[in-house]
Order: C-alpha cells, then structure tokens, then sequence
C-alpha cells in the first residue's frame, strides 16, 4: 500500500513539473524542469 502512494505521489509531482516545462517561456527554467522530471519519472517507475 505504501509502495502505491509512493508511486501515486511521485508520478503527480512528476505531471507538476512536465505542466510547468511545457509553460515556460524561459529556456533555463525549461532546462532546471527536465532535468527535475528525469528522476521522478524513474522513481515512480520504480527503475532508479
């Protein structure tokens, strides 16, 4: 059960940052974005 929220947790706080890569306009904020959302996606994956 605590596996799922975690997973649940990540991927929401992964589609955050995906909404706000796709929003900026600022090509710095847009590169900090992707290298944030790399790691989440993985860890809600359960890969890394």
């Amino acid at each position: 059960m605590l596996t799922i929220c975690y997973r649940v947790i990540t991927a929401a706080a992964a589609a955050l940052v995906v909404i706000e890569l796709f929003s900026q306009k600022d090509l710095k904020l847009k590169l900090n974005a992707a290298i944030v959302v790399i790691p989440l996606v993985l860890r809600a994956l359960m890969i890394a």
